[in-house]
């Protein structure tokens, strides 16, 4: 059985608009394929081996792009409790130990982009937070070690 992927809407539509952009890459390629094929032996025409290469790539990303969207389930933000952090929810942390203030977004995994701070939810940090409150303080185990992240807001 599939798992099922929960995303935003935003996501969803990133996905698809990925998905649309890939498609239209497939002319290209089939082009690629033909020029290739074109300039004779195919045993010995490195060109053919890159496109069709680049061929089976891209329609492994349109196969997994299309799963991905098929197993997804838009998130309705309105029944979000917002009382505990969890998917979708935005949490502004304090690092107990250098006082550095951050917040982050816990999404989907294919939403993920810590540059924006969306932190997927899979991540160590992300797991350490799931289901806790306002001024409750987390111990996260990360690979350089352990660090302790105060709640101070939980957002939509």
């Amino acid at each position: 059985m599939s798992k099922v992927v929960y995303i935003t809407e935003y996501g969803l539509q990133k996905l698809k608009a990925d998905l649309e952009k890939l498609k239209s890459e497939r002319p290209l390629i089939s082009a690629q394929i033909a020029e290739a094929r074109d300039k004779g032996d195919l045993s010995e025409n490195a060109e053919y081996d890159a496109a069709k290469e680049a061929q089976g790539l891209l329609e492994m990303r349109i196969a997994k792009l299309e799963e991905t969207i098929a197993k997804a389930r838009v998130m309705d933000e309105s029944k979000i409790d917002i009382s505990q952090v969890q998917i979708l929810t935005r949490v502004k942390l304090k690092n107990v130990g250098t006082k550095a203030i951050m917040e982050y977004q816990i999404v989907a995994e294919s939403e993920a982009n810590f540059k924006e701070g969306r932190l997927s939810v899979g991540t160590p940090i992300a797991q350490a937070l799931l289901g806790r409150k306002v001024g409750e303080i987390v111990d996260v185990k990360i690979p350089s070690g352990t660090i302790k992240l105060e709640i101070l807001d939980i957002t939509l």
